[in-house]
């Protein structure tokens, strides 16, 4: 298990508890998360790269490994992926190269996953 899969193992239980101790408000969030991820003027590989994008520039760990797996699952290329990590990096400085690293191994990784699992 390498840096995606484990921050997600990492937060899997956490996140768990914390939805079922309030889950209308995770109700809502998934509602929102929907309603903001569907296909319109932009489609959906676009809004995750985006997403990608602004979670290096939170520095969010979580959501670069739940945004380098959105990104893999809606057909984005590494080609894409890095020239997007291009303008985090440029709008971040140094954070960005950092977090922006991780976000590219996150997406490399569950890239190759989804290749092994598709040759099964």
């Amino acid at each position: 298990m390498s840096y995606g899969q484990a921050v997600q193992e990492e937060l899997r239980e956490p996140g768990r508890a914390l939805r079922r101790a309030i889950p209308e408000v995770y109700d809502g969030y998934r509602q929102m998360h929907a309603a903001a991820y569907a296909a319109g003027a932009l489609d959906q590989k676009t809004k995750e790269l985006m997403a990608l994008a602004i979670a290096v520039s939170k520095e969010c760990d979580g959501c670069i490994a739940s945004h380098a797996r959105g990104a893999v699952r809606t057909g984005a290329t590494e080609e894409e992926v890095a020239e997007a990590l291009g303008v985090a990096i440029a709008m971040n400085g140094g954070p960005g190269t950092v977090y922006g690293a991780r976000a590219f191994a996150a997406f490399r990784e569950f890239r190759d996953q989804a290749d092994a699992d598709q040759e099964r």
